[in-house]
C-alpha cells in the first residue's frame, strides 16, 4: 500500500463488483456506478478468471480498482471466492455487492445508504427491476418472480419477528461491521445461494434487514438468451422453495385448467365452459401481477410461462439431485434447500447503526 492510499480518507461505501466473462454487460454497470454522486465511495471489480474483454473494459475506467479472483478454494463457488476478495481488499464502512449486469440509476447509492440508515438496516437488498427482451424471457421472469415473492414476501423479510430471510445477490448493500460479525461470504463459502445464506446469519443474529423492489435504483437483465436463462434458473430454483417437484405440478395444473376448460366447451358444445376457461386465465394472471411487470407479459406468463416455470423446477431439482449443476464453465454438487422456519433470532449489540 502506498503512502497516498495510506492516507487517504476511508470511503463510506465499497461497491464490489464479481465479473466473469462479463463483456457484454460490464461497461454499462460501471458507467452507471461512477456517475454516483453524494458519497464517497470506492469501486473494486474482481476479475474471475474471464477469458473475455471483461478486465480490459474495467481497466479503461479511470479510478476502478481491478483485482484478480485467485484459484478457487476446494469447496467454494466461484462468486463467493470472488466477492470475498474484493471484500478483503475494500476499506469502506459499508459494502456493495453488485452484479456486473446491473445498472445504477442515478443517486441510488446516496439515496440506498440514506435508506438503510433511516430504516436502521445493516444490510439493505433491492431486487431490481428485470428487463427482458426475448420470448422465453416475457414468459418465463413474470412466474418466477411472483412466486418469489410469494415464497420470500418482502414485507415479511423486513420484519424483525418474521423468521423469512432473503436478499438479492444483484444488490447487497451491508455494513462492514456486520459483515465481518457474520463471517462474510467465507461462512457461506460454498452456497450457491449466497444471497439468502448472508441473509440468513445477518437476520438470525439479531439484526434487520431491509428487502424491497427496487426499480427506482437499480435494473438488470439477467440473462441474455434461451440458453443462460435456462442454466441460470436450473441452478438456482430447487434451492429456492422448499417442494420444488409440487410447485411444479401446482403450476402445470393452474396452466392446464383453462386450455382443459375451453377443449370441454368445443368438443361437448357446452359453451358456459368458456367462460371459465376465461376467469381460469384471468386468474392466473391475477397471480402475477405481484412479480412487478406489464399486463402483456402476465399473459405471457399466464399462457406459456408456467409449464416453462415447471420444467426449469424440474430441470433444477434433478440436476441438484445428481450434483451436476454447472454455470459459467463450472460445476457444483448437491446443495441443502433454505429452511427459512428454522431462522431463530439472538439479539446481540454488535454492528447496530448509531
Amino acid at each position: 500500500m502506498t503512502e497516498k492510499e495510506t492516507t487517504a480518507p476511508r470511503p463510506t461505501v465499497s461497491v464490489i463488483v464479481p465479473a466473469r466473462n462479463e463483456e457484454a454487460s460490464l461497461a454499462d454497470c460501471l458507467r452507471s456506478l461512477v456517475a454516483q454522486t453524494n458519497v464517497n465511495f470506492e469501486l473494486i471489480v474482481i476479475d474471475d478468471h474471464s477469458t473475455d474483454r471483461t478486465r480490459e473494459i474495467a481497466a479503461s475506467f479511470p479510478g476502478v480498482q481491478i483485482i484478480e479472483a485467485g484459484p478457487l478454494p476446494e469447496g467454494w463457488t466461484g462468486k463467493n471466492n470472488a466477492v470475498s476478495t474484493g471484500a478483503r481488499q475494500a476499506r469502506g464502512e459499508w459494502l456493495l455487492f453488485t452484479d456486473a449486469d446491473t445498472i445504477h440509476l442515478p443517486g441510488s447509492l446516496a439515496a440506498a445508504l440514506k435508506e438503510a440508515h433511516e430504516n436502521a438496516a445493516e444490510l439493505l437488498s433491492y431486487s431490481p427491476e428485470q428487463i427482458a427482451v426475448t420470448f422465453w424471457e416475457m414468459a418465463t421472469l413474470p412466474v418466477v418472480f411472483a412466486e418469489l415473492a410469494r415464497q420470500y414476501s418482502p414485507k415479511k423479510v423486513s420484519d424483525p419477528a418474521s423468521p423469512i430471510a432473503a436478499a438479492n445477490g444483484q444488490y447487497i448493500l451491508i455494513r462492514r461491521e456486520t459483515y465481518d460479525a457474520v463471517g462474510g461470504h467465507a461462512a457461506v463459502a460454498g452456497d450457491i445461494l449466497e444471497d439468502v445464506a448472508l441473509a440468513r446469519a445477518v437476520k438470525s443474529s439479531g439484526r434487520r434487514i431491509r428487502f424491497r423492489y427496487a426499480a427506482d435504483k437499480v435494473r438488470t437483465r439477467m440473462y441474455r438468451n434461451y440458453a443462460q436463462l435456462r442454466d441460470g434458473w436450473t441452478k438456482n430454483l430447487a434451492l429456492l422453495f422448499p417442494n420444488p417437484g409440487w410447485l411444479a405440478v401446482k403450476s402445470l395444473l393452474l396452466w392446464a385448467f383453462p386450455w382443459a376448460a375451453l377443449t370441454i366447451a368445443v368438443v361437448a358444445k357446452q359453451w358456459w365452459w368458456n367462460a371459465f376457461a376465461v376467469f381460469a386465465l384471468l386468474w392466473s394472471v391475477s397471480r402475477l401481477r405481484r412479480a412487478n411487470f406489464d399486463l402483456v407479459m402476465e399473459f405471457l406468463g399466464a399462457l406459456f410461462g408456467m409449464p416453462m416455470f415447471a420444467y426449469l423446477l424440474l430441470r433444477s431439482k434433478r440436476a441438484h439431485s445428481n450434483g451436476s449443476v454447472t454455470w459459467k464453465g463450472r460445476t457444483y454438487g448437491p446443495q441443502d434447500r433454505p429452511e427459512p422456519e428454522t431462522i431463530h433470532h439472538t439479539p446481540t449489540p454488535a454492528g447496530r447503526l448509531s
